[in-house]
């Protein structure tokens, strides 16, 4: 009999999961090498960025599945909501259930023990798996995710792996760590301070101008409103909710199709999650492209102030996390120098735009968060 941990690599196969987004916990610590053996895997910093990248590779036509400890999902229900539930994205999510069952800390326990009334109260789905016996309805949650189009909660009480006799680390082998840890930083920025000329609607504009097939992921709000207005095309995916995922979807996009995909990122919303960068650098992929319009203001909420404004720099930022390519430009002829530039090199690029505050009026998009996913879809598989 296959121990627990082999079980459920037989059901992740079995079902088609071909993407593991993960975040470690003690209790399946001898599960998640064998993921890492059998199956492409993104580590994630946080589990908002698995919940951003699993919606950007489902949209690109891949099955894929986030494997966490229970305490995540305190930090995903709004994603989850604002972004999964809306637009119809499927995602079954096996968590390590803690709190419940033998717990040792004590912090575990406050949320663990309202979790199922918590999921029950947001209306998300959700199978509670006590023992090894039950691991076949991971198979039920999988299926369920895909075919309903919805976000649905695996719960597996630690008592599940008692028993088991799997090492995954004797199985899969643990990588060797360096004694040196060896990270190779390289800072390219503009020192001189450049004078905003244009409002992020320039800026959007003129990128849509430059577009041919590449695939576009935009903001929430105004921002979405601009680029409906200014060009609307299938390629593009609006955001309805979901604040700082945007840079996720994109590199969950990128990693599954060889076109250039371009996100239309903010200051705000690269400083609510700017784990996403990490995890984009680690990820390196070759055609993805971040436009960061930064007008040091939450636009879409009145324009009060960000902290790009006077203390941090995002080009340097992302420097930081390890993207190497980087241009920083205010005007319109800048950033379609940058953007012809990086497009034509094929590396992971970050375009920081330096731009004015201020909205325009662009009128609400008249499609509902399901009709932009199923049309973005489909435009995505008939382009690859």
């Amino acid at each position: 009999m296959a121990n627990p941990e082999e079980e459920v690599i037989a059901i992740m196969k079995k079902t088609g999961i071909d993407l593991a987004a993960t975040l470690p916990c003690d209790r399946i610590k001898n599960l998640l090498p064998l993921v890492s053996e059998n199956f492409p895997e993104i580590r994630l910093t946080r589990e908002e960025n698995g919940v951003g990248i699993c919606a950007g590779a489902y949209l690109a036509g891949g099955k894929p599945m986030m494997l966490i400890q229970s305490t995540g999902l305190g930090n995903m229900i709004n994603a989850l909501e604002s972004l999964n539930v809306i637009c119809k994205i499927p995602l079954p999510v096996l968590a390590s259930w803690r709190g419940v069952y033998r717990e040792g800390i004590e912090a575990q326990v406050p949320l663990g023990v309202h979790l199922s009334a918590i999921l029950e109260g947001a209306g998300l789905e959700f199978t509670v798996i006590h023992e090894a016996e039950k691991l076949p309805l991971l198979e039920n949650v999988i299926r369920d995710a895909f075919e309903n189009l919805r976000p649905h909660i695996a719960l597996i009480s630690p008592k599940v792996w008692e028993g088991s006799e799997c090492c995954a680390w004797e199985i899969a082998g643990m990588p060797e760590k360096p004694e040196v840890m060896e990270r190779t930083c390289r800072f390219n920025f503009t020192r001189e301070t450049l004078r905003p000329l244009m409002l992020r609607n320039d800026a959007i504009c003129a990128i849509a101008s430059e577009l041919d097939d590449e695939i576009t992921v935009i903001n929430l709000g105004v921002p979405c409103k601009e680029l409906y207005a200014c060009r609307d095309r299938d390629l593009n995916f609006y955001m309805f909710g979901s604040m700082g995922l945007v840079s996720s979807i994109g590199l969950g996009i990128a990693l599954r199709t060889k076109k250039t995909v371009v996100t239309f990122d903010g200051d705000g919303s690269l400083l609510m999650n700017p784990n996403a960068l990490l995890e984009i650098a680690r990820e390196a992929p070759k055609n993805l492209i971040i436009i960061c319009l930064d007008n040091g203001a939450y636009g879409s909420t009145g324009s009060q102030e960000t902290c790009a404004l006077r203390y941090i720099d995002l080009e340097i930022l992302a420097n930081a996390c390890g993207i190497q390519n980087t241009a920083k430009v205010n005007s319109r002829e800048g950033l379609i120098e940058a953007f012809r530039k990086f497009r034509s090199m094929q590396e992971l690029s970050f375009i920081h735009v330096i731009l004015k505050p201020g909205n325009t009026g662009a009128p609400n998009i008249p499609l509902s968060p399901e009709e932009v996913t199923k049309r973005f879809k489909e435009a995505l598989k008939a382009e690859n």
